[in-house]
């Protein structure tokens, strides 16, 4: 029988020890190794010009692709299309069976305009700029108004440069490391003249962005009363007397609140459109616009429009629009103090709305475009609804409803409204 000597037990118990402390070891060490993940940000470039290279070139020039449409603005056979942030184009409307789109007027930071008589208002930012269009192939500029929209800003604390004009972005993407955990990056830190896209969860892949264009407003900004233009800022409604049109002059400012989104004129009134409500303001005195009626709504958008006894708000839900709510509200507003929410009904994501006699236009967002009878408010029917395209804004006039969509320009016969017809798309450059 042979003994295994101590020696020999030492050392094997020696070895056993030192693998096994290697594997607790081991064990430690790959627990404190955090998992790593890539997560791709999107962020844009400012391009900037001087603000000499930009008003000299506020004229008509080359005709562009249509890539962002915004607000529609119709005057005789032209149509005045708002290219968010970028300018206007105009468009030969003698046909509606055949535009044609002839002109651009470059506008940076524009997304709104009205038209009175040869006189075309636009923005261009902060700026009021009053252009000549009585050639609309040969617009020029007659005049600009310094900081008539002070609030415009942007989100993620993004400062522009004020000594020059942004022009246009440049889109580009970077790649970090992140721990897969969920930590977040202060990207401005590393680019402070950037904007950046909100970021999703980390992933080897790029994240959707938005773009940084249009953050100036919804609908309509700007409307013309007689010889007054009315402006509303996020906060405030300013008046120009444009009795010389070429030269606005500005005679007033009255405060409304916060979240002021929109501005319709009826009669010796303005409906304005706010996420919390539509105020009634009496310009009797256009001078001197006073608050006549109120009436509140949830948290939401609301572009607004009226007619004699009634009125008729959208609320949607959308990009910088809080709350979930998604109707048509149509208000009696023959007590003009106290209007009157008749009935409620439910949409998709409602945008632009317009009205022709008992004919209401609402463009629905991603349900498309539906055309309701609205003799009766108190119980409007569907008579059409065209679905497959995304719109934004309609104007119905003179038995054809001209809609902006996310992919181009319809526009509609309703001669016979029981037979709408389509009579032209004009698609958007992809």
């Amino acid at each position: 029988m042979s003994i295994l000597k101590p020696i020999a037990m030492t050392r094997i118990f020696t070895s056993f020890s030192k693998i096994t402390s290697l594997l607790i070891v081991m064990f430690f060490l790959a627990g404190c190794v955090k998992d790593k993940c890539t997560q791709t940000y999107t962020y844009f470039m400012p391009v900037y010009k001087t603000t000499a290279e930009v008003r000299a070139n506020i004229k008509s020039n080359k005709s562009r692709d249509i890539e962002r449409p915004g607000k529609l603005f119709i005057k005789g056979d032209y149509i005045f299309l708002n290219e968010i942030d970028k300018g206007i184009h105009i468009i030969n409307n003698s046909n509606p069976a055949s535009p044609k789109n002839v002109a651009f007027i470059d506008i940076p930071g524009n997304v709104d305009l009205a038209v009175k008589g040869n006189i075309l208002y636009a923005d261009l930012y902060t700026d009021l700029v009053a252009l000549d269009i009585t050639n609309p192939l040969q617009a020029i500029v007659r005049s600009i108004v310094d900081n008539a929209f002070p609030e415009r800003s942007y989100t993620g604390g993004f400062r522009p440069d004020d000594s020059k004009i942004i022009v246009d972005w440049v889109e580009r993407d970077t790649t970090v490391t992140v721990d897969c955990k969920g930590g977040r990056m202060t990207m401005w830190i590393d680019c402070p003249n950037c904007m950046f896209a909100d970021a999703a969860s980390p992933s080897s892949s790029a994240q959707k962005s938005s773009s940084p264009f249009g953050m100036g407003g919804s609908m309509a900004r700007l409307t013309i009363v007689n010889s007054h233009l009315y402006t509303v800022s996020t906060t405030s409604l300013n008046v120009y007397n444009i009795s010389v049109p070429y030269t606005p002059a500005f005679t007033s400012k009255v405060q409304l609140g916060w979240g002021i989104e929109t501005i319709y004129p009826f009669k010796n009134k303005l409906f304005i459109g706010s996420n919390t409500g539509m105020f009634i303001y009496d310009i009797t005195n256009p001078v001197q616009p006073t608050k006549q009626g109120e009436f509140n709504h949830v948290r939401t958008c609301d572009p607004v429009i009226a007619e004699d006894n009634y009125a008729y708000v959208t609320l949607r839900t959308g990009t910088g629009c809080p709350g979930s709510t998604n109707q048509l509200d149509v208000l009696d507003i023959t007590n003009l103090s106290q209007p009157l929410r008749m009935k409620s009904y439910p949409m998709t994501n409602p945008h632009g709305l317009s009205k022709d006699g008992d004919l209401l236009f609402i463009c629905d967002g991603r349900d498309g475009l539906k055309v309701y009878n609205a003799s009766n408010r108190n119980s409007i029917s569907l008579m059409k609804h065209i679905s497959g395209l995304n719109t934004y804004d309609v104007i119905a006039w003179n038995d054809v409803a001209i809609v902006s969509a996310a992919d181009g320009l319809y526009q509609y016969d309703y001669s016979d409204v029981n037979d709408i017809k389509l009579l032209s798309k004009t698609v958007w450059k992809k």
